[in-house]
C-alpha cells in the first residue's frame, strides 16, 4: 500500500498538480472522490503492467469494489410507527369512540398499535363470557381498527389486565414466533388483580417484547413495586433460543399502571405546579425517577420527560382531581388522593453484548453466542425514537387518564419475503369447488396442523375466518414449486365479496403468507 501511495504521489505530480490542499482535506465529499478517481485513471495509464505495483493495485481495487458492493447490497433501514396506549379503565364499560385515543385523524398512520389496559371489569359472569367471546374493550378496538386494515395479531388477558397487539395487514406475514405470558403478583402471588401480561414476537427478525403491568398501590409501597416488576421479569420465560427471557429481547416496552407516586411534596404544592404547568418541579420526587437512579434493573430503561399533568386521580367524568371525601373503617374521613404519574410507558434497548473474561474462560459456547449476537446487531441495527409522550384528557370515564406514547422504530429488515406465496386459482363461487395454489418461497417447518383460512377483506383477527382448510389433508397435487389445495364449494360464502387467503403455520404460531384480495362471485 505504501508503494502504491508513493506511485500516486509521483505519477500524479507528473500529469496534474490540480489536487490542492483544500481538496485533500475534503476527501469525504463526492467531488473530491471523483477527483481522486480521475487521478487514479491517470496513474493506471502510466503504470507498466509488468511492474509488481500493477498486481498490488489490482488487488487493492478489488478489495475496494468488494466493500462498495457489500454496502450497496445491504437493505436500507426502514422506519415503522408504533402507537402505544396504557389506561386503567376502573372497571367501566368502554366509550363509544376511541378516535382521539388512537389518533386516527393524524396524517401519520401507525404500523403497530399496542394497547395495555388495567382494571378491565372481570366479575365472574362477565369474565366467563369474555373467555368465550371478545370482551367489550377488545371488540371496540377491533371494530374500530379493522376497517382501516389493522388485524389483532395477539392478545393476553389476566383478570383485569389486558394487552392487545394490532398490526397493519401488510406486516402480518413478517410477525413471527408470537408468544404471550402472564404473571400474578396479587395476594401472595395467587391472585391476578396485580401482575403482568406480555406479548413477545419477531418483527422482521427483530425480537420485541411488550409488557403490561399493574403493580402494588399506595405511597409507601415503592420498593414492593420494584420487587414485583423484578419478579415478573425473572419468572416469565419463552420458548425461544434467541430471547428466552424478557430482557433478552432486542427491544422491550414496559407500560401500565405502575402506581409510583410523588412523595414528600404536599397536596397544595403539587396542585400548584400542575396549575402552573411547572411539572419539572415535581420530577425529583417522582418515585420511579428516583428509583431509576439507584435500582440496577430500572437503570436499563428509558422514559421520555413527563411534560403532561399527572394522570391520577380524577373525579369520574371530569378533569377535576380527586375532590371527594372517603369513608373508612369506624366512619373516619380519609385524605384525598394526591395527583401522581401512575401510568407510564418506558422502553429498553438491549445493550451490545461484550464478553467478559469469566465468559471467555468458563464458557466458550456462551462467548460464541455473544459474538454472533454482536455481529447480528451490527449487521441489522435497530434504533428507537420517542415522538410523543402525553396523556389524553378527553377520556374521562375513569379516575385515570390514558397515556399515549408514539415511537419511530428504525431498523434493517432481516427478511422481506414471506415464507409462502398464496393465490386463488380461477373463479370462486359457492357453485363450484375451488383450488388454492401456494408455493414455499423459503424453507419453513410445515406440519399437518398448518391451515389456510378464507377471510373477508377488513377482517379483525385470525378467528374471523369464513372457513379453513387443513393444508396436508386437502392437497390434490404438488411439485417442487407449486402445491394445489382443494376447497369444497360448501365452504365458500354464498353472498361472495372481496376475500383474502392466509396461510397459518402452527409450528411458528403465526401467519406466514397472505394472498392478494380476490373476488368471490355471488352465487
Amino acid at each position: 500500500m505504501d508503494e502504491i501511495s508513493q506511485l500516486f504521489s509521483t505519477v500524479g505530480r507528473v500529469r496534474s498538480d490540480s489536487l490542492s490542499t483544500d481538496a485533500t482535506q475534503s476527501t469525504g465529499s463526492k467531488l473530491a472522490l471523483r477527483h481522486r478517481l480521475s487521478q487514479l485513471m491517470t496513474c493506471v495509464d502510466d503504470l507498466d503492467p509488468t511492474n509488481k505495483l500493477h498486481e498490488k493495485m489490482v488487488k487493492t481495487l478489488d478489495n475496494a469494489f468488494l466493500v462498495c458492493a457489500k454496502k450497496a447490497n445491504k437493505p436500507r433501514k426502514e422506519s415503522f410507527r408504533l402507537h402505544i396506549v396504557t389506561w386503567n379503565v376502573a372497571s367501566v364499560d368502554p366509550p363509544e369512540d376511541v378516535t382521539s385515543l388512537l389518533h386516527l385523524n393524524s396524517p401519520k398512520t401507525a404500523d403497530l398499535y399496542i394497547i395495555g389496559l388495567q382494571e378491565v371489569y372481570s366479575g365472574p359472569v362477565r369474565f366467563m363470557s369474555d373467555m368465550i367471546f371478545d370482551d367489550p374493550w377488545s371488540h371496540l378496538f377491533m371494530s374500530t381498527l379493522a376497517p382501516l386494515n389493522y388485524v389483532k395479531v395477539s392478545s393476553m388477558r389476566m383478570q383485569g389486565l389486558l394487552l392487545l397487539f394490532f398490526s397493519k395487514l401488510e406486516h402480518v406475514p413478517f410477525i413471527r414466533d408470537i408468544q404471550a405470558k402472564y404473571t400474578r403478583t396479587g395476594i401472595f402471588g395467587y391472585w391476578g388483580n396485580k401482575g403482568g401480561v406480555s406479548v413477545r414476537l419477531s418483527f422482521y427478525g427483530h425480537m420485541i417484547c411488550f409488557l403490561n403491568c399493574h403493580l402494588a398501590a399506595h405511597m409507601n409501597y415503592a420498593t414492593e413495586r420494584v420487587d414485583e416488576f423484578e419478579y415478573i421479569v425473572d419468572t416469565q420465560t419463552f420458548d425461544c433460543k434467541k430471547a428466552p427471557r424478557i430482557l433478552d429481547h432486542r427491544l422491550v416496552f414496559w407500560l401500565g399502571d405502575l402506581n409510583f407516586r410523588i412523595q414528600d411534596h404536599g397536596m397544595h404544592f403539587v396542585r400548584s405546579c400542575i396549575n402552573n404547568q411547572t411539572y419539572n418541579l415535581l420530577w425529583s420526587n417522582d418515585q420511579l425517577i428516583m428509583l431509576r437512579k439507584k435500582e440496577e434493573l430500572l437503570q436499563e430503561f428509558e422514559e421520555g420527560p413527563l411534560n403532561f399533568q399527572p394522570t391520577y386521580k380524577f373525579d369520574l367524568n371530569s378533569d377535576t382531581y380527586d375532590s371527594r371525601l372517603y369513608r373508612t373503617w369506624f366512619d373516619f374521613n380519609s385524605k384525598k388522593r394526591k395527583p401522581a404519574w401512575t401510568d407510564r410507558i418506558l422502553w429498553h434497548v438491549r445493550p451490545k453484548a461484550l464478553p467478559s473474561d469469566e465468559q471467555e474462560e468458563n464458557s466458550f459456547g456462551l462467548n460464541q453466542k455473544t459474538i454472533k449476537q454482536q455481529d447480528e446487531d451490527d449487521e441489522y441495527p435497530l434504533k428507537v425514537r420517542q415522538d410523543l409522550y402525553t396523556s389524553n384528557m378527553e377520556c374521562s370515564i375513569s379516575d385515570h387518564k390514558p397515556v399515549i406514547g408514539i415511537f419511530t422504530l428504525k431498523l434493517r429488515k432481516m427478511y422481506s419475503t414471506p415464507l409462502v406465496h398464496l393465490q386463488a386459482e380461477g373463479d370462486w363461487s359457492a357453485d363450484i369447488d375451488a383450488i388454492i395454489l401456494y408455493s414455499p418461497l423459503q424453507p419453513f417447518p410445515s406440519s399437518t396442523w398448518d391451515w389456510i383460512g378464507l377471510y373477508k377483506v377488513g377482517f379483525s383477527s385470525l378467528s374471523d375466518c369464513i372457513t379453513y382448510i387443513w393444508v396436508k389433508d386437502d392437497e390434490v397435487a404438488f411439485n417442487e414449486e407449486v402445491i394445489q389445495v382443494f376447497v369444497s364449494k360448501e365452504d365458500i360464502p354464498v353472498r361472495g365479496g372481496e376475500c383474502v387467503l392466509c396461510y397459518y403455520c402452527s409450528t411458528l404460531r403465526c401467519v406466514i403468507g397472505i394472498s392478494e384480495p380476490f373476488k368471490v362471485l355471488h352465487s
